[in-house]
C-alpha cells in the first residue's frame, strides 16, 4: 500500500510503500522525547516529494542514524540509517502519515535506552 506523509507545515512531504502491520515505540533518549512511532522500511520504498535541502538533520552518539526534521515546524517525519546487514533503511514516523488509524496499529516496545 502507498502512504503519504509530511511534517506539520508540509515543507517535508513524502510517499512510502509497504505493509504497515505494526509500529515501534523506542525509549532511547531521542525517541522518548519526540514521541515517534516508527515503521522501518527499505530506503528505496520512501520517495521524498520535496527538496532534500528543505530538511534539517540531527545525528548523535554513534552518528549512524540521520534524524531528519523540518526547520520550520520542528516535526521529525523520518530518519535514515542501515540495518545490521548494511541495507539502507528508513524509519518512518507513522504519526506523520495521512489516514492511518493509530489505535488499530499494534505497537512493539523497544528498549533503545539499554543500547
Amino acid at each position: 500500500m502507498m502512504y503519504r506523509g509530511s511534517c506539520h507545515c508540509g515543507r517535508i512531504a513524502f510517499e512510502v510503500e509497504g505493509d504497515l502491520t505494526q509500529a515501534m515505540d523506542c525509549n532511547c533518549s531521542i525517541c522518548r522525547r519526540k514521541g515517534s512511532l516508527m515503521w522501518f522500511v527499505p530506503r528505496q520504498q520512501l520517495r521524498l516529494l520535496t527538496p532534500e535541502a528543505d530538511m534539517s538533520t540531527y545525528t548523535f552518539n554513534k552518528h549512524v542514524i540521520q534524524h531528519h526534521f523540518c526547520p520550520v515546524c520542528g516535526i521529525h517525519p523520518f530518519g535514515e540509517g542501515r540495518d545490521p546487514a548494511g541495507n539502507a533503511m528508513a524509519a518512518v514516523n507513522v504519526r506523520c502519515l495521512d489516514d492511518v488509524d493509530l489505535d488499530a496499529l499494534p505497537v512493539k516496545h523497544f528498549d533503545g535506552r539499554a543500547l
